[in-house]
């Protein structure tokens, strides 16, 4: 496993649509295990491929390792196939933009389906900070960073605490 480095904002990459993953080899397998390790050691919560410059449809996460439960998730091809009205809001960082937080409202419950490394297809509600975690991740599989989900005015202040760190 290889500690990969993290592309930061605004690297042109982190806006560019990913490409489906189109089997499953020894290669997605390596990148899976190496970007696990990579947003280990960030430490982060979740880490899409294109946040290392893989552009591809695939994301890694893991919503409570930091309290003690290590569950990673490796997500090929993810699809969030429906979402509950009721929103939550909360604070989001990012990997990919460093030292700054920003409040995002998401849906509070997804329906979601995607692929593990074995072949398997998943299909499964997630509720709470899973949700959002992987609502998060799959945004960052379409080109979108958490300042494309905020209001200019955060999104302003948000660029002047970015840029001054």
């Amino acid at each position: 496993m290889t500690l990969r480095p993290i592309l930061t904002w605004p690297d042109d990459r982190l806006s560019v649509m990913c490409t489906p993953v189109e089997a499953i080899t020894d290669d997605i397998r390596v990148l899976a295990a190496d970007m696990l390790e990579t947003m280990y050691a960030a430490p982060g919560r979740g880490l899409a491929a294109p946040q290392i410059g893989e552009m591809l449809r695939l994301f890694v996460m893991d919503a409570t390792w930091k309290e003690g439960n290590a569950d990673p998730m490796i997500c090929i091809n993810p699809d969030i196939i429906s979402r509950s009205d009721t929103l939550s809001t909360a604070g989001e960082g990012c990997l990919s933009i460093p030292g700054v937080e920003a409040e995002v409202s998401r849906p509070s419950q997804v329906r979601m389906v995607w692929t593990d490394l074995s072949g398997r297809v998943h299909e499964e509600d997630l509720t709470g900070f899973v949700a959002l975690c992987a609502q998060h991740e799959l945004d960052h599989l379409d080109g979108i960073v958490t300042l494309d989900r905020v209001d200019e005015a955060q999104r302003a202040d948000i660029l002047s605490r970015y840029e001054a760190a």
